[in-house]
């Protein structure tokens, strides 16, 4: 296993995997991607954060069955790994506590 740090793009990748469930495979990742971030993002991002994910043993994958719409090609579908998950909540929780850190006045903006 490659290591743990997870990167923001990738954080992102993951939660998607999560929020997609049972639907989660390239292009669907990159749509719901792109409708919650609100930026284009390229299916080759989206491949080559999957994959880096599987190999830090955040996700798993499995392959769906062939189908006529897509040439016979098998969609590789993602799901989170129990390690994933406590990635994800590792993270959520060094940005919850960096959050109620920032002193208010912080947040008021600039001079």
């Amino acid at each position: 296993m490659k290591g743990t740090y997870l990167g923001e793009f990738e954080e992102i990748v993951l939660l998607t995997v999560g929020v997609l469930y049972d639907e989660a495979y390239g292009l669907s990742i990159k749509k719901e991607v792109e409708n919650r971030t609100n930026r284009s993002v390229n299916l080759s991002a989206i491949h080559a954060a999957l994959y880096r994910l599987e190999e830090k043993g955040f996700l798993n994958s499995r392959l769906g069955e062939a189908t006529g719409k897509r040439g016979g090609k098998r969609k590789k579908y993602f799901t989170v790994t129990k390690l994933g998950v406590s990635a994800l909540e590792e993270a959520k929780s060094i940005r919850d506590s960096l959050w109620t850190s920032i002193p208010k006045i912080a947040l008021q903006g600039g001079k």
